[in-house]
């Protein structure tokens, strides 16, 4: 075969037009071998002779798209020092563009022998793992363009690939479960419908299957045991031909980008699937696992781990932030993403130990000309030491607000004490963005995620029920917050069925009306049922699925969901870009004011009252302090929002005619779909809102907008 000498950059393997660019970073490495697999499963080695700060590289002419690949590397293995170099483990390519086929926990994917782990395993792994595949980086974007909205005009949606698509009726039976379904008018039409105007995918880098997993017959759904950072994940791809998925996914972001809808993925940067010292060796371990991971250091055979599954990638090595940044980039670049929600991202913050806000990672994205341009979202915790770190991300950065969901989910079962920092949350949490650099929409708000309970199941279960996960009971987070409103479970009790729903409208009002950026878990405007299950990471099955097959509740619960996210999207005083100051609008009025059910003014004292499960809150339209685009004055309607989550009905007086003389109802959480034929409510009137209600009035600006 003709060999060219090739260049060290771009890593991975690059198709011109012509032939392929080989080049793999390894400083350990005495010899690489480019490993081309045929169609018949043979195997043709070609080494790379050529050698630049570190990167093994060649150019091969007439190797074209579709060309299955990996790299045997000999070195060093000496675990003691941190070297795991084995020449008879074909490895993946870290810069892979398309993977094909998925590991099978065979003995042969690992260093050491079952039987004798200080044993040095040679058997050759080619027939039990996945392969890197050249792809064909040419594709017609056409017109394609980002549709930038704006955070406070953006409403998440996070979705599973295969969860949301595998049963609607509305997909053809061969691409249910794909990006294709993804990228289909009927899944388009319900985004639409819903008014959200981002999709957040859980994981779609190439993970793979775990073998713990395998032996129980189970898989990992959810796909945060990441293997490629550059590759769609095979299993979500309709089309048979390989390194289509690729094209497969392009196809999905042009589709959903036509229809306005943005595209963040849920990124998994933290550590790989090659798990600790008893873990397979697939790619970074045999490449440069030094340089790779994060070793103790007193110890290098073993590894420190900050997230929980085995291994951590070492964030001060320079070509573990070019492998990284060198993704998040191509993601943007060349599969026209809109952004980034980061897994543990408090583990990307471990320059060495302690998180650091001021890391090498988080310099290198705010300089970045590409990736500081498109929303960037963290997980701001991981499982180490000081990891908990909502609200202390770089200005550049939003945060998954965990204290939210914590709050929001007390204050409706009727936990006391939590006035005081749900009326924080509802604002925007400023107690933890508030300062020079920061603002509400630093918060994304969400009640529920892919990890925990369903909205539905958070109604009606106190306990978790994860039985089917094989593991005792021991997974999954014990500490729920939920209520399962009198009955555990399924019921039909008419009036526990009732206050569920209900209590659905309220966590979904909660979220829609509050100052942040919202975000919805798929199938929770369905009302989607996991029976109680709160880890689902395992069950690719009905279990975690969205079922499309609805009951005239969840059509309710859907059309309620849609004219909430509507009405967000029409009022601008619910999704301010700055935070509340107590400015008076020119009506004289604060732009946020507080009133106890009797229609008082809300004192200090008021706030920390045990029993204090009742509020109104006025939100001033006349009265918001940021401009439009133009430098012109925002002005909307105002809002007076009542909220009770005693388990006894509450009378609401209503303010003077000063902050409004009328006011009609637009959300009644009691009702199905939110809708009340009530008329107008005088200044100085009651309302009796019954137990666990909540209602949204308003009434018409007073200021020429």
């Amino acid at each position: 075969m003709q060999k060219w000498p090739g260049r060290p950059y771009p890593l991975g393997a690059t198709y011109d037009g012509s032939g392929t660019n080989f080049a793999v970073f390894s400083e350990v490495a005495e010899r690489v071998d480019l490993a081309l697999i045929g169609d018949d499963g043979t195997e043709q080695l070609v080494q790379l002779t050529e050698v630049d700060g570190f990167v093994h590289h060649a150019y091969l002419p007439s190797v074209q798209p579709g060309q299955r690949y990996g790299f045997r590397v000999h070195g060093p293995f000496n675990p003691a020092e941190g070297h795991r170099c084995n020449a008879s483990k074909l490895l993946l390519d870290p810069y892979a563009k398309a993977i094909d086929g998925q590991v099978d926990g065979d003995e042969s994917l690992f260093s050491y022998r079952f039987g004798n782990p200080g044993e040095l395993n040679t058997m050759d792994n080619r027939e039990h793992t996945m392969l890197s595949v050249v792809t064909n980086p040419f594709f017609d974007w056409g017109n394609d363009r980002p549709p930038d909205h704006a955070y406070h005009e953006t409403v998440i949606y996070e979705a599973h690939v295969k969860g949301l698509t595998k049963t609607h009726p509305g997909l053809p039976e061969e691409i249910r479960g794909t990006y294709a379904g993804i990228g289909h008018p009927a899944i388009i039409d319900h985004l639409k419908q819903l008014g959200v105007t981002a999709i957040e995918l859980m994981p779609v880098h190439q993970f793979a299957q775990d073998g713990h997993l395998q032996e129980r017959n189970l898989t990992n759904y959810w796909g945060y045991n990441t293997i490629g950072f550059f590759a769609p994940h095979n299993a979500y791809s309709s089309l048979g031909t390989r390194g289509q998925q690729v094209t497969e996914f392009k196809t999905m972001v042009q589709a959903l980008h036509e229809a306005d809808i943005e595209v963040i993925l849920d990124v998994v940067y933290n550590h790989t699937a090659e798990g600790n010292e008893f873990g397979p060796t697939l790619s970074f371990k045999g490449i440069d696992n030094a340089a790779y991971y994060r070793l103790v250091d007193s110890d290098k055979s073993h590894y420190y781990d900050t997230t929980g599954t085995g291994n951590s990638l070492l964030m001060r090595h320079p070509h573990v932030l070019q492998l990284i940044m060198d993704s998040l980039r191509y993601w943007v670049t060349e599969m026209h993403v809109d952004g980034f929600r980061f897994d543990l991202a408090s583990t990307l913050a471990r320059q060495f130990h302690e998180v650091d806000r001021l890391s090498a990672f988080f310099d290198l994205v705010q300089q970045d000309p590409v990736v500081s341009q498109v929303k960037l979202i963290a997980e701001p915790w991981d499982v180490g030491d000081g990891g908990y770190q909502v609200g202390n991300f770089p200005p550049l950065w939003t945060e998954w607000n965990g204290k939210y969901r914590d709050t929001v989910r007390d204050f409706w079962r009727g936990e006391k004490y939590t006035l005081a920092e749900f009326g924080s949350r509802l604002t925007g949490s400023s107690d933890l963005y508030r300062d020079d650099s920061r603002r509400p929409l630093a918060s994304i708000n969400f009640v529920t995620a892919h990890d925990g309970f369903t909205l539905r199941d958070l109604v009606s279960y106190n306990e978790k029920h994860n039985e089917a996960n094989g593991e005792g009971g021991k997974d999954g987070e014990s500490h729920n917050r939920s209520w399962n409103c009198g009955v555990e479970g399924p019921t039909d009790d008419a009036a526990v069925r009732k206050l569920r729903a209900k209590q659905q409208r309220n966590f979904l009002a909660t979220l829609l009306i509050s100052q942040g950026v919202p975000m919805l878990a798929h199938g929770d405007e369905l009302g989607r049922s996991q029976s109680g299950n709160n880890n689902v990471y395992c069950q690719d099955n009905e279990l975690a699925w969205v079922n499309w097959d609805l009951d005239e509740e969840q059509k309710d619960l859907l059309e309620f969901t849609g004219e909430l996210v509507k009405l967000r999207n029409e009022h601008p005083v619910f999704r301010r870009r700055r935070f509340f100051h107590g400015d008076q609008g020119v009506d004289g009025l604060g732009d946020l004011v507080w009133f106890t059910p009797d229609g008082k003014e809300m004192q200090d004292g008021d706030w920390s009252r045990d029993d204090a499960r009742a509020v109104a809150v006025f939100l001033n339209g006349d009265a918001i302090s940021e401009p439009d685009p133009r430098g012109e004055p925002v002005v909307d309607d105002s809002f007076l929002i009542l909220l009770n989550s005693n388990h006894e009905a509450e009378d609401f007086l209503l303010p003077g005619a000063e902050f409004g003389e009328s006011w009609s109802v637009v959300v009644d959480t009691v009702r199905p779909t939110g809708r009340t034929e009530e008329g107008e409510h005088a200044a100085g009137s009651t309302i009796q809102i019954e137990n666990h209600g909540m209602l949204v009035l308003t009434r018409p600006r007073r200021t020429a907008g």
